[in-house]
């Protein structure tokens, strides 16, 4: 999709910086943090966000998840603990219509969020 910024970022149009990535996920520094750490996890393909994932999708979820874990572990968020949050729809939070996962740390959160 030409339009969607995060599509643009997986075929290369627009700068990113990586943290890691695999044929089925992207992992990349988010351009407005809202903590020291924050980094936004992506499927490759296009999914417009959680409502749009059908149930043949479970393993790439799972693969999301685990690159999750994966950026926690290379950004050594492990031991103090780390947040990891996605908005569905605009009354969430969601701005860009690509699915992805917000990973960050290295601040203290509160609950409930926002």
């Amino acid at each position: 999709m030409t339009d969607c910024v995060f599509c643009r970022i997986v075929d290369g149009t627009i700068g990113a910086k990586i943290v890691c990535q695999d044929e089925h996920c992207l992992a990349f520094e988010d351009i407005n943090p809202q903590a020291p750490v924050h980094v936004l996890v992506i499927p490759k393909r296009h999914i417009r966000s959680l409502n749009e994932f059908e149930t043949s999708d479970t393993e790439l979820l799972g693969r999301l998840l685990q690159t999750c874990r994966t950026v926690a572990h290379l950004k050594e968020l492990t031991s103090a603990g780390y947040r990891v949050v996605a908005n569905t729809g605009s009354q969430a939070g969601q701005t860009v219509f690509h699915f992805h996962f917000h990973v960050l740390g290295k601040r203290m959160f509160r609950w409930p969020p926002g």
